[in-house]
This record gives C-alpha cells, sequence and structure tokens, in this order.
C-alpha cells in the first residue's frame, strides 16, 4: 500500500489506516481472537498505520492492539495513540457497563486531563498497556472544551518528546475542523486527525482546515469517512447512523442518490468515499474503523478501486455535491 510522509518527521503513513475503536468493545463484545484475527486481515491487505487511545473500551483497545503490533516488525509499522483523557480506577462502578458507547465493565472512569503532568502520566499508561517501547504520533484527543489548556501545556509537553526523540509526530483529533485549522495556524503540530468532517456528505473543513494544513505543511488524517456508517454500504439501509446516531430521511435519501451516480460509473458507495477524502492533497492517510476480518479486507479492496474522476463533477450536477467540494487539482481523466 501507498505511504505518504508526515513532514520531516520520517513517519509515513499508509494510504489507509486502521481504527482500534471497534477492539475496544465499541457498540458491541468481541474477543481477544476475533480482534486479533480483524488486525491480521489488515496487515494482509497492507495497511500498516494503526490508530487507538484510552478512551476506547477504557484500555482495552490498547492492550489488544498492543499485543498483535508486538508480533510484527516494529520498523515497518506506524501506531498512534491519544492523550487528554486520564483513565481513573473506579472499582465502585466495576460491576455496570460503561456508559460511553463501548461493552467493557466501568472499572475506570475517565478525567480529562491537558496538562503537562497529564500528558506524561497518559503516554506512559499507554505504553505499558500496549507493551510497546514507543508509538509513533501522539494526538491530543478532543480537546474542544480545552482548548487554550491544550494548546499551552499539552502541545508543548509533547514537542518537548517529539524533540528528545520520544515520539516522533505530534498533533491533535477532533470531530470539528475549525478548532483543528486554529492548531495548525498557531502551533507545532506536524499531523491533525479529523473526524467526519471531510467526506463525501460534508466538507467543511474544505473551508478551513484543509486550506491551512496546505498552507503550513500539515499532513491531515481523514478519520471516519463513511459517517460512521451511513456511506459504509452500497445502499445505505434504513437503520443507516449518521454521526453515531440514526441518519435522518433527508440524508438517508441524499446518501442513496449519491450511491446511484456511484453505480452509474461502476462504483460503490464506500469506494467512492474513501475515494474522495484522497482527492486533497493534504491528506495523507484515512483511517477506517475496522472490527471484523472482512471489514478489514473489504476496507483493503475498496481503498485500491479506481474511481473516475469524472464521478466528481456528475455528483455536482446532480446537485449532490457542491461546487466548491469538486476536486480542481487533478488532472482530466485521472482516476485515484
Amino acid at each position: 500500500m501507498e505511504t505518504t510522509a508526515v513532514g520531516a518527521t520520517g513517519v509515513r503513513l499508509t494510504t489507509l489506516g486502521l481504527g482500534a475503536a471497534p477492539a475496544g468493545n465499541l457498540y458491541r463484545a468481541t474477543t481477544d481472537e476475533e480482534a486479533h484475527a480483524t488486525f491480521e486481515a489488515a496487515w494482509t491487505a497492507g495497511i500498516r498505520y494503526f490508530d487507538t487511545a484510552p478512551h476506547y473500551g477504557l484500555g482495552l483497545s490498547e492492550r489488544r492492539l498492543g499485543a498483535f503490533l508486538r508480533t510484527r516488525p516494529r520498523d515497518e509499522l506506524v501506531v498512534s495513540t491519544k492523550v487528554g483523557r486520564l483513565l481513573v480506577p473506579s472499582p465502585e462502578t466495576a460491576h455496570r457497563t460503561d456508559p460511553d458507547m463501548f461493552e467493557v465493565p466501568a472499572a475506570a472512569r475517565r478525567v480529562w486531563d491537558f496538562s503537562r503532568d497529564g500528558v506524561l502520566r497518559s503516554l506512559e499508561s499507554s505504553l505499558e498497556r500496549t507493551g510497546l517501547d514507543r508509538v509513533d504520533v501522539v494526538y491530543l484527543h478532543d480537546p474542544d472544551d480545552h482548548w487554550e489548556q491544550a494548546a499551552r501545556e499539552a502541545l508543548p509537553a509533547l514537542t518537548e518528546l517529539r524533540d528528545q526523540g520520544v515520539v516522533r509526530a505530534v498533533g491533535a483529533g477532533m470531530n470539528r475542523s475549525a478548532p483543528l485549522a486554529r492548531f495548525v495556524r498557531e502551533t507545532d503540530v506536524d499531523v491533525v486527525m479529523c473526524a467526519g468532517r471531510f467526506t463525501l456528505l460534508e466538507q467543511p473543513a474544505l473551508a478551513d482546515l484543509l486550506p491551512a494544513a496546505a498552507e503550513h505543511g500539515v499532513a491531515v488524517v481523514a478519520a471516519a469517512a463513511y459517517n460512521s456508517g451511513i456511506l459504509a454500504h452500497d445502499v445505505p439501509p434504513p437503520d443507516a447512523t449518521y454521526d453515531y446516531a440514526p441518519a435522518g430521511p433527508g440524508l438517508l435519501d441524499r446518501a442513496r442518490r449519491v450511491a446511484v451516480v456511484c453505480a452509474d460509473h461502476g462504483v460503490t458507495l464506500p469506494q467512492a468515499a474513501l475515494a474522495y477524502v484522497r482527492t486533497h492533497p493534504a491528506v495523507a492517510s484515512t483511517v477506517v474503523g475496522l472490527g471484523t476480518p472482512e471489514q478489514a479486507r473489504q476496507a483493503g479492496e475498496r481503498a485500491a478501486a479506481r474511481v473516475p474522476s469524472g464521478l466528481w463533477r456528475a455528483l455536482a450536477d446532480a446537485g449532490l455535491l457542491a461546487e466548491t467540494a469538486v476536486p480542481l487539482h487533478l488532472p482530466e481523466g485521472k482516476v485515484i
């Protein structure tokens, strides 16, 4: 699988990355064996970039991913994790299920902490859980309501670790593009992860984050290219989800009309969804949450599909893609 460099950090990300939230039992319980098989299938598909976080399953995702990655050549892979949520033991709630989307016992609680000490403690705990000697990329995780502390305390702590060679690249990951653009313009980040705001259905990042990233030489990892599910099917089903909630009828109808235009051009909706986010030059990789071996194999096949560039113009002509969202840098006839 092709790779793209993250500035001068030495990090190279594969076109497709694996999001390991499902390995933390996102929405449903999985086994260690199924998680391992999913990672194995992703590796076979050529994926060498793996993203996790303490938040995912209260550390379960990091433990499972680390167990797999320790069996692979360390120099052949890139792993990222996140800081900002410390996991504090909570034995008094261990008999309950985690209320935050993950099917795991609530044996810990998440505490927001973007202080220097919080960053160092979080990263140390992540290394213990994964069993790895290092991680390559560290993101500030969802600092929406903590921007000032994240920028003034957490990020300098990460850049110090980067300058010492403890980590190779630092950045922030959020579901909103405007605050990420501010990180790009005002701080020393190498890479940012933008979830759901540059997809085939919506592109607010085109107005702020992506131009800023291109100007400052910051790599963008586009996550949630399927908008949490609605773009993951050839024909979106009635119970399709959008941003982790049931998709409304208007959005569902629009996604189905996009699927028809895609079919007219010989590609599926998921293939087009993955291809579209790669059309912007600032995007270095696309991270997709993968929860089964079949999903991993399927994602590799979808990412390898050749999507005609004329599709974007056809979607615009049908009123399904804004004129400002039609990729302009692709030479006529080029396919993704």
